[in-house]
């Protein structure tokens, strides 16, 4: 049995221009222990899925259970195993411990007693917040507060995780402990729907991406076949000093073309896009590489961004 099985979801809304379609005919499902990136532009019908899945909001047509339990007909039953953890810094109780609001939400699941302590600083621990549990949440940064909101999320250990982009204006360092706190709850057999805008989350760690187009599922790929889609592979940006060279010249081909060259001050840089690394492409690189003296070069693999600003381009295009 799948943890999320989803078929011919839909869903419209009525608005003073008619009716809208958010989401239509989707069909999305998750095993235990799988990860799944959900991918789509602003208005793709997302975070209605999500809400679907977690019973906030009832499809139009179509059918989504949980471990079996219709979301529409069985909801107690649907929430009992799905935990649903919205990005931002709202919905704690600030001056409480993060201690507090973890046992405040641990017993509205039906914790009590000493499974409900001993859950609540598991959740502590498992998310890294033990040194400062102690203390009111209006303390916290957002990061922290984030992870807080996770704690919360697998204090009753679900075995749906949904994820709404729990990254979100974090820096750096919190955003790699939410990934790292992810990536445990995966491994250890949740299965996990994670929407993000941050395509570092879900490159680091999504098993299978599902893009969503218009309301509908335009890709549904183990992560390395979707990225086999993208038109580059790797960007190649080369940075020189002097005159920039006479691109007319450059011995392109079609595995290798130049995307943008440009003149700055004592120098130039030229930006150019490999298809893939075969000889031709490396031969082409090279045909820059005489009497110009190079300040640097950068390379950069392609992946979800690029991949992603080609969805964007196909926007106003109807999906296949």
């Amino acid at each position: 049995m799948n943890v999320l099985e989803a078929r011919g979801v839909s869903r419209s809304f009525r608005t003073r221009a008619g009716e809208v379609t958010a989401l239509g005919e989707v069909d999305l499902s998750l095993e235990a222990g799988e990860l799944v990136g959900l991918l789509g532009l602003n208005g793709a019908g997302k975070t209605t899925l999500l809400k679907i899945a977690s019973t906030l909001l009832l499809p139009s047509s179509g059918t989504v259970r949980v471990c079996g339990h219709d979301v529409v007909t069985r909801p107690r039953e649907a929430q009992r195993r799905l935990a649903l953890v919205l990005g931002g810094d709202r919905g704690l109780y600030a001056r409480l411990s993060a201690r507090d609001n973890l046992r405040f939400f641990a017993s509205l699941a039906g914790l009590r007693g000493a499974p409900l302590k001993r859950a609540a600083d598991e959740a502590i621990g498992f998310v890294g917040l033990d040194a400062a549990a102690g203390r009111p949440v209006e303390t916290y940064s957002k990061g922290m507060r984030q992870r807080l909101h996770l704690a919360i999320g697998m204090v009753t250990r679900p075995q749906l995780l949904l994820l709404d982009e729990p990254t979100v204006g974090l820096d750096w360092t919190e955003a790699v402990k939410i990934r790292a706190a992810v990536a445990r709850m995966r491994d250890e057999g949740t299965a996990v729907l994670l929407t993000s805008h941050y395509l570092q989350d879900i490159e680091q760690l999504a098993d299978r991406v599902v893009v969503l187009h218009q309301g509908r599922v335009l890709h549904d790929l183990p992560l390395p076949h979707l990225l086999a889609r993208a038109r580059t592979a790797a960007v190649v940006e080369l940075t020189g000093n002097g005159a920039l060279p006479d691109i007319d010249a450059f011995p392109g081909c079609d595995d290798a073309w130049i995307e943008r060259a440009e003149e700055h001050a004592g120098g130039w840089t030229i930006r150019i896009n490999l298809r893939s690394w075969t000889p031709d492409a490396l031969r082409a690189l090279i045909g820059l590489w005489p009497d110009r003296q190079i300040a640097a070069v950068h390379v950069t693999p392609s992946g979800l961004h690029e991949l992603f600003t080609e969805l964007a381009a196909e926007r106003k295009q109807p999906v296949p």
